[in-house]
Order: structure tokens, then C-alpha cells, then sequence
């Protein structure tokens, strides 16, 4: 199973900036995607954004504009840019590798907290 470890997260006022950070390790495929999910209090976890490993991405409706994702390929790391976060963007943010790009072979990070609040 591969191995995630988020970093990055934090707290900021609304109209700010944070930068999401995952890096896999161990049995990494040729073909993934690898992508975000996020968990708030009292919600249902909801998709956020990912990216193939031919850079395909796809974003939630709720994020569109406001947040992108990246990766370095060499690094096996992936990134989330948000910007002009507000306090709905509250939650715990996971990081999410499919190998072979199957949800049936996820692997999930630890998450890392993300507070939007003034």
C-alpha cells in the first residue's frame, strides 16, 4: 500500500492562502490519480480536486477557480493551491493515491487541519 503524508495545513483568515502538500512512497504505479478529500464537522466527506498521472484534473463545483491542483512528478508529491478560502473550506483535508486508477486500490493519508476563520 502506498504511504501518504500530508503537510501544509493550518489556520488563516477568509481571503487568504494555504498550499496543501502529499507525498507518496512505496509501490507508487505507473497509472494513479491522486487527489484530495476533505471532512468537516457534522458533513459528509466530499471530493475536492485530482490529478492524473498525465496531469488530467477535476475539480469539485465548490472549488472551481479558487483552488488548483499540481504535482512534481519527481518528487512524487502533489499539491493544493487555495486561495480565497472562506470558513466553509473548514475541514480536515485528505490526501488519496489509486493505484492503477481504481478507487478499489485507495490509499488514504492522515490528513492534515485546515481553519478559515477570523
Amino acid at each position: 500500500q502506498v504511504q501518504l503524508v500530508e503537510s501544509g495545513g493550518g489556520l488563516v483568515q477568509p481571503g487568504g492562502s494555504l498550499r496543501l502538500s502529499c507525498r507518496a512512497s512505496g509501490g507508487i504505479s505507473r497509472w494513479y490519480i491522486m487527489g484530495w478529500y476533505r471532512h468537516a464537522p457534522d458533513s459528509q466527506r466530499e471530493f475536492v480536486a485530482s490529478i492524473t498521472n498525465q496531469d488530467k484534473t477535476n475539480y469539485a463545483d465548490s472549488v472551481k477557480g479558487r483552488f488548483t491542483i499540481s504535482r512534481d512528478n519527481a518528487k512524487n508529491t502533489i499539491y493544493l493551491q487555495m486561495n480565497s478560502l472562506q470558513p466553509e473550506d473548514t475541514a480536515r483535508y485528505y490526501c488519496i493515491f489509486d493505484r492503477d486508477g481504481s478507487s478499489l486500490l485507495r490509499s488514504w493519508g492522515q490528513g492534515t487541519q485546515v481553519t478559515v476563520s477570523s
